[in-house]
């Protein structure tokens, strides 16, 4: 398939994810000049190397330029560690890089095949808001965002729910789990096939591509050679996003695979035995609340493995997470080391990093810390905050008792009227909505 068929389809037509056949590889020479390019121009001079069959580069890096026009700053806080600021986006979180660059592609191309989207979309968290904002007021697409009802904050929620016009929120009785679920199989479903259906969720291929270009940003403003990245993983999208770049050539001495108490990946690495936290735990850094991640199965086939969902003919799950062929599991434990961090071990992270610092981090930028402090290794360390801390007020409240100061990205939201739609968990209403 094309890169194009692999954005409009999402997933492919037998559940798998589509990951690309070859790479472009960027020489340390080629990386080192990214130094002298605003961020939008490092961005264009990665994604061209895929997209050239179909945009051409004057487009492209128009569409750059509007997807990008924020900064990602880098602030190094001692001598061996960094942090990756990834939320000064429109909403507030590191989904901006993924979604708005995606919107602009998707529209670029249903406009030029003169077709109508539907894109479907399961959130944890930011993901729903990133890509709800993304496509707002796009003539050709139309976006339906499923959300867990008791799982998110209510500034999250509103970010999906206060937008109208072609955005559809739907509030699902049950986890994020079974938000994905219902969603993969929309994808799969004949009577559907007519809606031109598809997916922002980390499992399309464009959604990965443009969370690589902050890897090759952070290698160039800190200069480090033996880098180690410390990730905050939920879906795995954000880590894929980092192999990626270095598979094109950044040089990554690690990746810290840092998780809540969601560990069926530091229990994988541990044991060889990959098991899946069935039903996913409830964290505090709730967009990482996921017991299967559903970009897992592009990295253990990076690593010679194949991992599946088994399923019955009408292609409901089965069983989750079944290693058909294992990994090679002993290269995969030199490149990563994974830790669970639990919710006690967070606030105290938050805590600590205020008191030590004066930095205010929120949950899942806690996490990603804490698994660095927890690794203990002597090389540099960029540790990625994926959201800005006014999203979880309640939290940062409770551990540091102060308010997080509100970006205005967030400030207007509580003003706002919201509008959505409760289903239980159940295909058949999901199905009503889209049709």
């Amino acid at each position: 398939v094309t890169f194009k068929d692999a954005i409009l389809k999402g997933q492919a037509p037998d559940y798998g994810l589509y990951v690309p056949t070859t790479l472009p590889h960027f020489t340390h020479k080629d990386i080192l000049n990214f130094s002298m390019m605003e961020y939008y121009e490092v961005a264009f001079e990665i994604i061209k190397h895929f997209v050239s069959d179909f945009i051409p580069e004057k487009d492209l890096l128009k569409i750059c330029q509007q997807a990008y026009n924020f900064p990602v700053p880098v602030k190094q806080i001692d001598e061996n560690h960094f942090i990756l600021y990834l939320d000064k986006g429109p909403t507030a979180s590191f989904k901006d890089f993924a979604a708005r660059f995606l919107a602009r592609i998707m529209s670029y191309i249903a406009t030029r095949e003169g077709i109508n989207l539907t894109v479907v979309v399961a959130t944890s968290g930011d993901t729903g808001g990133a890509v709800a904002h993304a496509f707002l007021g796009l003539d050709n697409i139309r976006v339906i965002v499923l959300f867990p009802e008791k799982e998110i904050s209510i500034r999250q929620r509103k970010q999906m729910t206060t937008l109208g016009k072609n955005i559809k929120a739907v509030a699902v009785k049950g986890t994020f789990d079974d938000c994905q679920a219902l969603v993969k199989r929309a994808f799969n479903d004949p009577v559907l096939k007519h809606k031109n259906l598809t997916s922002a969720n980390s499992i399309n291929f464009g959604r990965l591509l443009p969370q690589s270009v902050y890897y090759f940003k952070a290698y160039v403003e800190i200069k480090r050679d033996d880098l180690v990245f410390s990730v905050p993983s939920g879906n795995f999208g954000n880590l894929m996003g980092g192999v990626l770049a270095r598979e094109m050539g950044v040089p990554v001495k690690k990746f810290i695979v840092a998780v809540n108490e969601n560990n069926e990946f530091p229990e994988f690495l541990k044991t060889g035995v990959y098991q899946p936290v069935v039903p996913s735990k409830k964290c505090s850094s709730n967009a990482m609340n996921v017991g299967h991640p559903s970009n897992l199965a592009r990295l253990i086939d990076l690593y010679g493995g194949w991992l599946t969902d088994e399923r019955d003919q009408n292609g409901n799950v089965i069983k989750k997470g079944v290693m058909k062929r294992q990994p090679d599991i002993e290269l995969m434990r030199k490149h990563f080391i994974s830790f669970s961090i639990s919710d006690d071990e967070v606030d105290r992270t938050i805590k600590y990093i205020y008191e030590k610092y004066h930095i205010i981090i929120e949950p899942h930028g806690a996490v990603s810390i804490a698994a660095a402090i927890k690794a203990n290794i002597n090389h540099p360390v960029c540790c990625l905050e994926t959201a800005d801390p006014a999203k979880f007020p309640e939290k940062i409240k409770e551990v540091l008792n102060i308010e997080p100061p509100v970006p205005e990205t967030l400030a207007h939201l509580d003003f706002l009227e919201e509008q959505f739609t409760v289903i239980e968990n159940d295909y058949q209403q999901l199905v009503d909505i889209i049709i």
